[in-house]
């Protein structure tokens, strides 16, 4: 799969392993079997440097892999307990933990000497030794630099910047419903900031959108090619797209969060000694250098990799700033996973056009008020920006298994329950009434006397 969809609900995961069998014997460590069969949400683009090393490092054993949605690979994994693939490679960390309690991930015996236990305030690896943190990284903003120079916009640093009217129609964001990096940004953001603070802020933001890709990775090429000029994506999307030659930048905002890129051995692995091989080859000095890989461009967990690392690469072991502002609740995330996802939909990712009309009437209106200053026109714009913000569930509604647990990604073979319809039909109406009547408000700011 692409890097955007990399993460699910941990309850709908849990489903998927509720009938997991039980856990059978590891055999012995001996040597590498000749074939591997690795199962992941990682593209090509990023397993092939790491395989064609492994095979180069292990030339008696060849690497298959498989490439799965987390979710599809997680339902794999349990269809295929009887004789499952060897390991699991993805970032999404609420699917390891999902296995590990469906009793389908391993302890295989690795050594994790060097490599700090924790990196961004977050754990490296499982502390019961059952999935191990091959890289890290984080969330942020991506820029043509060349495109920045030629509409003379400034350079944004933080979230908040990307509020500025003059970025309209300038920056690009995926679906997180369709991007597991992009739920992960909108989930930091919004633990961060706040749930109120942080969803004001997400929806000034997408009044400058030019575009809800349905894809992750439709943002790091629009922005390569200069179709519009910023991107919020998650790091290794930028520094990839630098390394590659591309005239662009990538910063990390003050409201970020490192999160660990994980690989385990699943239980009951038919080829258990290359299986640990190929996790001991990622952590290995060795395999952490091929992180450094143009096409690849993840953060090592090892802190000496980065002095191969090119100039200005960023480096959580001397920045201690790095992903420290924000300790990502995976528990939190789980709660609200789902019912988020679609929240975003029915207020920006569907209803684009009428929001970011209203509030091309409220900057149109605030720069009249400039030039011209007028009380009732003030009061009307702040009554625009109020109903801009305005949420239809609240932070303890979100994470309400009564409300949230009626939320489930849904399918062409299996669409919304009724609970989950009745909902996001009442958002989609809140959306509309209130993006009309900011437009409406602002507009007569416009014309007060």
């Amino acid at each position: 799969m692409s890097n955007g969809a990399e993460t699910t609900r941990r309850s709908v995961l849990a489903a998927a392993v509720a009938v997991a069998g039980a856990a059978k014997p590891v055999l012995a460590q001996g040597a590498a079997e000749q074939r591997v069969v690795v199962i992941t949400s990682f593209s090509r683009d990023v397993t092939t440097p790491f395989v064609q090393a492994f095979e180069r490092r292990h030339p008696g054993t060849r690497v298959e892999v498989q490439n799965r949605s987390t979710t599809a690979a997680v339902a794999f994994v349990r269809e295929t307990r009887a004789a499952p693939p060897d390991l699991f490679w993805a970032s999404a960390p609420d699917a390891f933990e999902v296995l590990k309690a469906g009793n389908l991930l391993a302890k295989p015996q690795i050594d994790t000497a060097g490599i700090p236990p924790r990196i961004g305030g977050q754990p490296t690896h499982d502390p019961e030794g059952h999935y191990f943190g091959f890289a890290v990284s984080g969330y942020g903003i991506m820029y043509n630099t060349r495109y920045i120079r030629a509409n003379r916009l400034p350079v944004p640093r933080e979230w908040a910047d990307l509020k500025n009217p003059v970025y309209q129609n300038h920056i690009g964001i995926s679906s997180p419903s369709r991007s597991g990096t992009t739920h992960l940004t909108i989930e930091t953001i919004l633990q961060g900031e706040g749930w109120e603070p942080g969803w004001a802020q997400l929806l000034e933001i997408a009044g400058n959108f030019a575009q809800v890709s349905d894809r992750s990775f439709g943002v790091p090429d629009a922005v390569n090619s200069g179709q519009y000029g910023i991107g919020i994506v998650i790091d290794f999307f930028g520094l990839a797209a630098k390394a590659s030659g591309f005239p662009v930048e990538f910063v990390y905002p003050t409201v970020t969060t490192l999160v660990p890129a994980n690989i385990a051995m699943i239980e009951g692995a038919r080829s258990p000694n290359a299986a640990r091989a190929f996790i001991q080859f990622l952590l290995s000095p060795e395999g952490q250098e091929v992180l450094l890989d143009p096409k690849v461009m993840r953060l090592p967990v090892r802190p000496e990799t980065y002095a191969r690392a090119p100039q200005g690469f960023p480096n959580p072991f001397t920045d201690a700033s790095l992903g420290s502002r924000v300790r990502f609740d995976n528990d939190l995330s789980e709660k609200r996973y789902e019912l988020l996802n679609s929240l975003f939909d029915r207020l920006i990712t569907f209803r684009l056009r009428e929001l970011t009309e209203a509030w091309k009437a409220v900057h149109a209106a605030e720069a009249a008020l400039a030039r011209r200053e007028n009380a009732e026109g003030r009061r009307l714009v702040a009554e625009a920006r109020a109903r801009l913000a305005r949420l239809p569930v609240t932070e303890q509604q979100a994470a309400d298994p009564a409300i949230a647990g009626a939320f489930q990604p849904t399918r062409p073979d299996r669409p919304a329950g009724p609970r989950q319809a009745q909902l996001e039909e009442e958002w989609d109406r809140f959306a509309l009434a209130n993006y009309a009547e900011a437009r409406q408000l602002a507009e007569r700011a416009q014309r007060a006397r």
